[in-house]
């Protein structure tokens, strides 16, 4: 049987990828920074679906060490390497951030190489596709880049940076191994338990009335279960080796749309969603003193399109749509009392 790894399971993006695995029939071995998330991991993925527990295994890696990589991959036949430092608390300090998902995707990929592992699927993100360009009219494409000498978020410059040593390492030292990536867009759908996935606040805050006016851009959207599904069609299609793939359902909205959905979507239950747009002057003014606007900042005016032609051309990848996929993660967040006041 199959066996595949999945690096940072206990996170938003690489939970529903372990699921998606055991599902397909793949044994799984995932990697958690601590080993006490995995008792709570298991609890979350058999309260959404019924699979062997044997058949899921869980071990202790950190992206910022070499220990436990070399076991994490023996035996693997592929790796999906989610795990990335993400936006979740408190200050950023940008070469940390870059540091760590940098460093972290050369030693899976080392790993990877000395276990003789047949293909890494790697998450990337948009952040390494749409930013730092002039505003263009045609909807980005793999083919883009984002400059990382145009001011761009540590986050964005992190994944930047993280795929494209992964491209370089594979073409120089990689002995064989295969990768291909995956460039989400802003991630949305339903939580696997009581998380707080930085995707989802936005959400969350047109919910609850926390954010009672929309910023002025608009972006991708895609759900997560599509996004996992994109990496196991990446994992073992021979078409993907080599290849990127954006992950988006559909042109971007921005986020005044994303709020009329929910009202339409929810009626009463989303009645504190905005319904106006902030003016991009006021916006730009704000940014210069208020944190949450300044992480903003880069993409404010912009509409960050993109394609996901290629991964439904390719590997005939199929995303629900974005006011499908929105209202599956209000009721999540309401569920759960994530979007509480």
């Amino acid at each position: 049987m199959t066996q595949v790894l999945v690096t940072g399971g206990s996170g938003f993006i690489g939970g529903w990828c372990v699921l998606a695995a055991l599902e397909a029939g793949h044994d799984v071995r995932t990697t958690v920074r601590n080993l006490d998330k995995g008792d709570a991991l298991r609890t979350r993925l058999h309260a959404a679906a019924t699979f062997d527990d044997s058949r899921l295994t869980v071990v202790q890696a950190d992206l910022t060490s070499d220990d436990g990589w070399g076991p994490a991959t023996a035996g693997v036949d592929y790796v999906l390497h989610v795990a990335s430092p993400t936006l979740r608390n408190g200050p950023v300090d940008e070469q940390q951030m870059v540091d760590a998902a940098r460093g972290g995707v050369l030693r899976v990929l080392r790993a990877a190489r000395g276990a003789g592992v047949q293909r890494v699927v790697l998450t990337s993100a948009s952040g390494a596709v749409v930013y730092g360009h002039e505003p263009q009219s045609e909807p980005f494409t793999e083919e883009d880049w984002t400059d990382i000498d145009a001011g761009v978020p540590p986050y964005q410059k992190s994944k930047t940076l993280a795929e494209r040593a992964a491209w370089e390492f594979v073409a120089g030292e990689g002995q064989g191994l295969e990768l291909a990536t995956i460039q989400p867009t802003a991630v949305l759908g339903p939580l696997l338990g009581n998380d707080d996935p930085p995707s989802l606040r936005t959400v969350a805050g047109m919910l609850n009335g926390s954010l009672p006016v929309c910023p002025p851009f608009g972006t991708g959207w895609v759900d997560v279960r599509d996004v996992a599904d994109l990496h196991l069609r990446a994992m073992t299609d021979p078409a993907a080796a080599g290849e990127r793939f954006i992950a988006t359902s559909g042109h971007s909205l921005r986020m005044v749309e994303l709020a009329r959905i929910l009202r339409d979507r929810l009626g009463d239950r989303a009645a504190k969603a905005p319904t106006r747009e902030m003016p991009l002057l006021l916006a730009k003014v704000l940014a210069l003193v208020n944190p949450q606007m300044r992480a903003l900042r880069p993409q404010l005016g912009l509409n960050l399109d993109s394609s996901s032609a290629k991964a439904e051309r390719v590997l005939g990848w199929r995303p629900r749509t974005v006011a499908d996929s929105l209202e599956d993660t209000a009721n999540s967040l309401l569920s759960q009392g994530s979007a509480a006041d």
